[in-house]
């Protein structure tokens, strides 16, 4: 069976998501911007915690973690390698190449560095699940604090290269603002529209509007649509390169 998932609102907008494995019962967390919206998920449905993953060391990924593992003994910690000296002690560390495990479904994991460096995602195939942090975010992408554009647009194109039916599982609830300015790149693209509308609606809602699907953000995401050549004629950058249009659009939203 697919892993399971639940998002959990924590904080202001942040997200964590619960992962667990019906065949196995065991169950990982991916991020933990604050431990008690996470424990009282996992109470309300008797699932015991193995596991954390984190993405990157930003504090509101992290500052949960020891009081789960107060409340969890024996709960394995797995994040960067590279980013060890500033998250938390970590039981395992790994790089782009390594591999995790949830119950029995093995996960791939990716350097997506730009918003940070060391930044990770975690891909698990057989459930067409991504976890991305502050990578590839719903119709946008994290700022660019510690990489370069030409960092972060690579990191973008491993993501974009999974396949498109791809759950993607992003940090956080910042997809109506992330809307509000992807209409001032591509007013016209009708799958753009549609959807600013669709979340708008959702929003009115309160509902979530995480995760969503690679597809959609291909169609609708200025940051993934860089290279495309409907993009770079919106900008009048037809004869850039596409690392200098994702850095062009990166700078617009950061004034936005």
């Amino acid at each position: 069976m697919p892993l399971e998932i639940v998002t959990v609102p924590c904080r202001k907008d942040n997200y964590a998501f619960i992962v667990h494995d019906p065949d196995t019962g065991e169950t990982a967390v991916v991020d933990v911007p604050e431990a008690a919206p996470i424990e009282a998920e996992l109470d309300a449905r008797d699932w015991r915690l193995d596991d954390i993953l984190l993405t990157h060391h930003h504090d509101d990924h992290i500052a949960g973690v020891e009081e789960l593992r107060e409340l969890y003994p024996g709960v394995r910690v797995t994040g960067a390698a590279a980013d060890a000296h500033r998250l938390p002690p970590l039981d395992r560390a790994v790089s782009e190449g390594d591999s995790v495990t949830i119950g029995a479904e093995a996960g791939e994991v990716l350097d997506v560095s730009g918003h940070t460096v060391g930044h990770l995602a975690f891909h698990f195939p057989a459930s067409q699940l991504a976890f991305t942090g502050d990578s590839l975010m719903a119709f946008g992408c994290g700022r660019v604090f510690e990489g370069t554009f030409a960092m972060m647009w690579e990191s973008l194109q491993k993501l974009a290269a999974l396949p498109d039916d791809t759950i993607l599982c992003s940090g956080h609830e910042y997809t109506e603002a992330n809307a509000a300015f992807a209409i001032t790149i591509e007013p016209d693209n009708p799958a753009l529209v549609a959807r600013k509308a669709q979340i708008e609606a959702e929003r009115a809602k309160g509902q979530f509007t995480v995760p969503s699907t690679l597809s959609v953000e291909k169609a609708t995401n200025p940051f993934l649509r860089a290279n495309t050549p409907e993009v770079k004629r919106a900008l009048d950058m037809e004869a850039s390169d596409s690392t200098e249009v994702f850095a062009e659009i990166r700078k617009r939203k950061d004034a936005f």
